[in-house]
């Protein structure tokens, strides 16, 4: 029997590391629970140590049962029949009935809804332990953030319907935004709601790469104010399938063959409106979709622990010229790289979800107002907005990371294994196809960049990295964090130049590697603080630093440089291809 969480030592690291003990203080707001509902914990201790048992319970199931259907759910794919409906792969039923029996579908959700109230951490944890196990398995459970929406957003009678059959398992869901002319610029959506003279509302439109579209509970974007044709025109519906609701085709994809990606139409299909009016994208699916970007950031993480696993058993086992291939320095390369690369998008993704954990803890306490003294309430309003501004920062930067990351490893194991590793014999060309839409899913790179790129120039980051080397820090890593602050004064100077610089463009054109500078020093840091715990981790600092700075240095002389020509000559650098004339 194999165990996907307790055999991952940085998970198990992480989960050790990271305030756990807080994180469930929060969700079980002080533990007030215990004697309304059975499940809930009595105090913190007791809270960690069932995430502890919930952990190695999926991590059982992910390894013993998930990870052997995984090859025959790539092959098999889900189908889509003459009545409307999808039969998911026999792996993908067989692994959501198991989770729903497990009681892990209604991972974050509130006890009274039959939930299991687990911090955002706790999800992620299990993005990543289920993503290794197979991938597009996690699109289907990484859904959890739907019923967290209606949670929050959805008046009482709507929270009652849907979240219990949700929390277990009885039931799936959707989050239904892109259309065919939609993909990024969600403000330009045209599906539209419209309500008939009894204030019924109806939802007419097309929408497309809809993961999961054939679930039972859909909440679909759409314009409710004709007249506003920017996204405060939008609102969020919840749609049930039904007939009104047609899937006009599975999506024939690259990878990730176990989510069904659903085209639909709907046809004047009976909608119940959540929330308010003209909040669809401002506040909710915004929401939503910062959730669901730490999801596919884990799902990374995931694939590229699968990747890497495959690799270096190969690397130590495979005998070339009388010798395992692992002792050869180019093999080892390729092997330290892509496990350091690993960890750093973990330590990113992990500390990403916990800082969401203490601000919605912040959050609850300012929503009870039950404060001791005026300095109490300032110190959480503070705390509130601090770390609101690190979460809304590095969510995106770990998408980002994370995303590139698994890609990277993936094929960084094809060059360790060499013409194996391209063969359908082995899993490693399924993890690279696999984690090459954890790039674009959910907003792009380039997307992410966009949306991370302002914590740098605001000085968000100057601020988390000052926040997590405040400190004492041990002498055997006082060298690492002098470079960390030496090069905060770099980082500072190169903001400077870049906000100077009177043309958007040229900001614009050296976003990403302004986001890699602040990726270095942030993730040294959280290393650094990891080496204080471990003392595997102090090397992992060390390599990281030793490596990442002059990646540092470089895209500082570039970023400084002035160096336009992507902007000036792109006709010259990017020519257009010459095009046969058009016969007349």
């Amino acid at each position: 029997m194999g165990n996907f969480f307790t055999d991952n030592e940085d998970i198990q690291f992480l989960f050790e590391h990271l305030d756990m003990p807080r994180a469930a203080a929060i969700m079980e707001e002080d533990f007030r629970f215990a004697g309304e509902f059975e499940q809930a914990p009595k105090n913190a201790q007791e809270a960690v140590e069932n995430y502890r048992r919930i952990l190695t319970n999926l991590g059982r199931i992910a390894a013993d049962e998930i990870a052997p259907t995984a090859n025959e759910t790539d092959e098999v794919g889900n189908i889509l029949n003459d009545d409307n409906t999808v039969t998911y792969t026999p792996g993908i039923r067989k692994a959501l009935d198991l989770l729903g029996e497990a009681g892990l579908m209604g991972l974050t959700l509130p006890h009274r809804f039959g939930g299991l109230n687990c911090p955002n951490l706790m999800l992620t944890i299990t993005n990543d332990i289920i993503s290794r196990a197979d991938a597009s398995l996690m699109n289907l459970y990484g859904l959890q953030g739907i019923g967290e929406t209606i949670n929050s957003y959805a008046v009482e009678e709507i929270r009652k319907d849907y979240l219990p059959d949700l929390a277990a398992g009885k039931t799936t869901a959707a989050m239904v935004l892109t259309e065919p002319e939609s993909g990024s610029d969600l403000q330009s959506v045209q599906a539209k709601a419209w309500q008939d003279d009894k204030g019924n509302w109806f939802v007419t439109g097309h929408k497309r790469f809809i993961t999961n579209g054939c679930g039972d509970v859909l909440l679909v974007m759409v314009r409710s104010e004709p007249e506003i044709t920017d996204g405060r025109g939008l609102s969020l519906f919840l749609v049930e399938k039904g007939p009104r609701v047609q899937i006009r085709r599975l999506e024939n994809k690259l990878g990730i063959h176990g989510s069904p990606t659903c085209e639909l139409y709907f046809d004047d299909a009976p909608g119940k409106l959540i929330g308010e009016r003209q909040q669809g994208l401002i506040k909710y699916v915004m929401a939503l979709m910062y959730g669901a970007r730490l999801g596919i950031a884990a799902q990374a993480c995931g694939i590229g622990e699968a990747a890497y696993r495959v690799a270096r058993d190969y690397a130590h086992t495979r005998k070339q010229f009388g010798a395992a291939i692992e002792v050869f320095p180019a093999v080892r390369e390729l092997l330290v790289e892509s496990h350091v690369d690993l960890q750093a998008a973990r330590a990113l993704t992990y500390f990403a979800s916990h800082c969401v954990d203490i601000q919605v803890g912040a959050e609850r306490k300012l929503e009870a107002d039950s404060f001791a003294s005026d300095e109490e309430k300032k110190q959480v309003k503070a705390e509130a907005r601090a770390y609101k501004r690190f979460g809304g920062m590095l969510t995106p930067m770990a998408k980002y990371y994370a995303s590139e990351m698994c890609m990277r490893v993936a094929m960084n194991g094809i060059s360790v294994m060499g013409g194996n590793g391209y063969m359908h014999d082995y899993p490693l060309e399924r993890h690279l196809r696999d984690s090459r839409i954890t790039t674009i899913y959910e907003g792009t790179t380039q997307m992410q960049i966009v949306a991370g790129v302002g914590g740098v120039t605001s000085g968000i980051a100057e601020n988390l990295l000052n926040d997590v080397l405040d400190r004492h820090w041990p002498a055997d890593i006082s060298e690492q964090i002098e470079t960390i602050r030496g090069a905060m004064n770099d980082l500072a100077e190169v903001v400077t130049f870049v906000k100077d610089e009177p043309d958007a463009n040229y900001r614009r054109l050296y976003a990403r590697k302004l986001v890699d500078m602040a990726l270095v020093l942030i993730i040294g840091a959280l290393f650094c603080d990891q080496a204080t715990a471990d003392e595997n981790k102090k090397t992992v600092a060390r390599y990281w630093l030793a490596t990442r700075m002059p990646e540092f240095r470089r895209n500082r002389e570039m970023i400084c440089s002035g160096e336009r020509s992507i902007l000036t000559d792109f006709e010259v650098l990017a020519p257009e291809p010459e095009r046969e004339p058009a016969l007349v």
